[in-house]
């Protein structure tokens, strides 16, 4: 695995087309394990999953996102790809949440010979009910 460096830009946009933008960069991971792109990152305070490492498989126009560690109960993963739904759990101080997720798009302008570029997701994801939002996930490899 390759040491690299990561600007993570997560953006929310609600119903009334307000936004909502967190952004940071960490230290990450790269690897090209032929078929696919793996990208390693521990979150922050700031995300609030301190303590709770991220993991990004990238194959093709399909991106699965998985989240573990001592600061969730329960190891969540998610998987986006353009056009399809996804349900699982979200984990959350409470407990899980049921979650959908529809994906709008994936933009995956990651160069794996010089391990550098970009993912951009845009997804609507809903929290059983309780939320409903749309949001964008960009992560760039600096």
């Amino acid at each position: 695995m390759k040491d690299i460096m990561l600007k993570i830009i997560g953006t929310q946009i609600t119903r009334d087309d307000d936004e909502g933008k967190m952004e940071f960069i960490t230290e990450g991971k790269y690897a090209d394990e032929g078929g696919s792109v793996l990208l390693l990152y521990d979150e922050s305070a700031l995300s609030g999953m301190e303590g709770c490492t991220t993991s990004l498989r990238i194959t093709d126009g399909k991106i699965k996102m998985e989240r573990y560690g001592d600061s969730i109960d329960v190891d969540s993963a998610i998987e986006f790809e353009q056009g399809r739904r996804f349900k699982g759990y979200y984990d959350t101080p409470f407990g899980s949440i049921e979650m959908e997720v529809l994906t709008n798009s994936v933009v995956n302008n990651i160069e794996r010979e010089k391990a550098s570029g970009y993912l951009d997701i845009d997804y609507n994801i809903s929290l059983k009910g309780l939320s409903e939002s749309r949001s964008r996930l960009k992560i760039e490899i600096i």
